[in-house]
């Protein structure tokens, strides 16, 4: 069997790489785990260390470093903690420019000023073997054990949500397939999607989230389909609510064109927040406040059943089959 583009299918992770992850360990609380998307370490009597690791690749070179920052650091926020260490891999093919490395690292260090991070090692190399730029980032962060926050709901918790669902695939689109697009956007629509490439981040949204939720999850590959390892992590289920749903008009364009419905489709940067319902209208507000827009988009429940509502009418929630992010990158 071949392994399929993009991240690994949860049996895969059950059947071949959770079954090896070498001693146990009293100080880790949470190691790998489906739909745990950081490690939580004990680190003193009133803390815990957060560690998350990701990689970046098949991006636009202008929003390398960008990402290379927030990819890793948005999943230790969604647990709690401000990311506040960073080790950063960097690898080049041969020949790549002096100006590449020079802008990455200008980058990350604007990110790092801006939430209080350092980059405390790592690697950075151009071999051979390497086809394109990619890195790889660690990140860490101390959050207080009565703050932790882990992607687990409770019946009657209010699934609320940042409005950047498809998102991610829709700039990626804009700068793989520009050419497709003009069909059907205008020069200026198309030059919009692509700046909102800084929008692809869970932090600030996370930051904000904290005081309101009970946990967290970055919508990222599968999109909102997460919706499904929170239940089953948590023993519960959930109803989502099809008119609730907010999409960029620009963002709905793009995935009508290549025919996609919204909710298995990669959104980096779209908090779910898992929240009691006496919060969810302070968090609503506390996040509009800031410039992001939210909305309730269902809730957990007692009942197993995953819904969709859509029309009036219920069906069971779709689940993630396939990554049209990978597949349009790999086509590009």
């Amino acid at each position: 069997m071949r392994l399929p583009p993009g991240k690994l299918r949860n049996d895969v992770l059950r059947e071949v790489v959770f079954p090896n992850i070498g001693i146990e360990d009293v100080r880790v609380i949470y190691g790998p785990r489906e739909g745990f998307d950081s490690a939580v370490l004990e680190y003193d009597h009133e803390h815990y260390l957060i560690v998350a690791t990701d990689p970046t690749l098949g991006v636009p070179e202008e929003t390398f470093g960008f990402f290379t920052y927030h990819f890793a650091a948005s999943d230790v926020a969604v647990f709690g903690a401000r990311p506040r260490w960073l080790i950063v891999d960097l690898l080049f093919p041969p020949g790549t420019e002096r100006s590449f490395l020079e802008n990455i690292m200008r980058s990350l260090n604007t990110e790092c000023r801006k939430y209080g991070s350092s980059i405390i090692g790592g690697h950075t190399g151009a071999y051979p073997t390497i086809a394109e730029p990619t890195s790889t980032t660690t990140a860490m962060g101390l959050v207080r054990k009565d703050e932790l926050k882990l992607p687990l709901a409770e019946p009657g918790d209010k699934i609320i949500v940042t409005a950047k669902i498809g998102l991610e695939f829709a700039v990626s689109a804009a700068y793989f397939r520009e050419e497709e697009l003009r069909k059907f956007l205008t020069f200026k629509e198309i030059e919009r999607l692509k700046r909102l490439f800084t929008f692809e981040t869970a932090l600030p949204d996370a930051l904000i989230a904290r005081p309101f939720v009970r946990g967290m999850h970055d919508a990222t590959e599968g999109g909102l389909t997460a919706l499904h390892e929170i239940a089953e992590n948590s023993g519960v289920g959930f109803r989502v609510y099809a008119d609730r749903l907010y999409l960029d008009p620009l963002v709905r364009k793009v995935l009508e064109f290549y025919g996609l419905e919204p909710w298995s489709v990669s959104s980096t940067g779209t908090l779910i927040a898992i929240t009691p319902p006496e919060k969810a209208d302070a968090l609503i507000t506390e996040l509009n406040k800031n410039g992001i827009m939210a909305f309730e988009l269902g809730e957990f429940t007692e009942e197993k059943e995953r819904v969709l509502v859509k029309g009036g009418k219920e069906k069971t929630f779709p689940t993630f089959e396939r990554d049209p992010y990978t597949e349009l990158y790999g086509e590009g």
